[in-house]
């Protein structure tokens, strides 16, 4: 399936119906029936939130159910009993079980903007992963590699501190096209233990820059694959990101153009369209009326 196909379907799916829940079925059993060569397309674009999704839409929310599915779809694939979890509040995104090594895991998907480039460490999440795993053994955060903090951030300490694992859509990845998957011989717990791993072979003041390359190095040699070959592979998606980069950047350039061909009256009525000015109105009214209505009823019991 390719990346374009899951955008259309996600667009139909908001167009015709507005059953949520029937949508993120819908999907799942969509994804769920990809082969893992299907799959690896969706894997490399799931970090990136398209610029033709609206902000805060039915779109971006079941954009953003797909990672949730598609990242239960790769633990399935790396061997492991997996699942979306279907409880929103409070909780990570996917469940796994071993199916040979008796642990278990959470872990949340994370996908960003290319237009959004501020980010800070509560975008991460970190510290809400440690307490969302309750019984289980690892908690495991999917983002986009190269949207973690190149400079010191607090993240990295909150890793190593509460064993949570930074791992990215380009690990799963590299794993899936080299065809890791856990069996009786092969445990992958190691994999999501980094954080601790890192946690006690890297002094504290080179934690911060030294972070994720430690940790690309410990799961590519551990699991005994070439370093080189995990480089060659980040390069890859490196140039892949530039290229979707291009996309999104048409979709706002081709946007500008509509908008400088409006006429006055076109550009008033979008401008109070975006800003909901007429939605927020009809608010305030309707909060008004309900007071007066309030006021009349105890008058008329008095």
């Amino acid at each position: 399936m390719i990346f374009g196909e899951l955008c259309d379907t996600i667009f139909a799916l908001c167009k015709n119906k507005n059953d949520t829940k029937l949508h993120s079925e819908e999907l799942e059993a969509e994804i769920f029936s990809l082969s893992k060569t299907e799959l690896i397309p969706l894997v490399s674009n799931a970090g990136i939130i398209p610029e033709s999704i609206a902000h805060d839409s039915s779109e971006e929310k079941l954009f953003t159910k797909a990672t949730e599915i598609i990242l239960a779809k790769c633990f399935q694939e790396l061997g492991l009993k997996a699942e979306t979890i279907k409880t929103r509040s409070g909780c990570a995104d996917v469940s796994a079980k071993s199916r040979f090594h008796n642990y278990s895991l959470v872990a949340d998907a994370k996908a960003f903007r290319l237009s959004r480039t501020a980010k800070n460490q509560k975008d991460f999440k970190v510290e809400a992963m440690d307490s969302w795993r309750k019984e289980a053994d690892y908690a495991v955060l999917a983002c986009p590699y190269f949207q973690y903090p190149k400079k010191a951030s607090q993240i990295y300490e909150q890793a190593i501190t509460r064993n949570v694992l930074l791992f990215s859509w380009e690990y799963i990845r590299f794993l899936l096209e080299n065809d890791i998957a856990e069996n009786e011989k092969i445990d992958l717990s190691f994999v999501w233990n980094q954080s601790a791993f890192i946690a006690h072979s890297i002094t504290a003041d080179k934690i911060q820059n030294r972070f994720l390359e430690a940790q690309d190095k410990n799961i590519v040699l551990q699991l005994g694959l070439e370093y080189r070959n995990f480089l060659s592979a980040l390069k890859k998606d490196k140039e892949e990101i530039i290229c979707r980069s291009e996309k999104e950047i048409a979709y706002w350039q081709k946007k500008r153009n509509e908008i400088q061909s409006y006429t006055r009256e076109k550009a008033v009525s979008e401008l109070i369209s975006s800003l909901k000015i007429n939605e927020k109105i009809s608010a305030i009214e309707s909060f008004s009326v309900s007071l007066m209505e309030e006021d009349l009823e105890k008058n008329n019991d008095e």
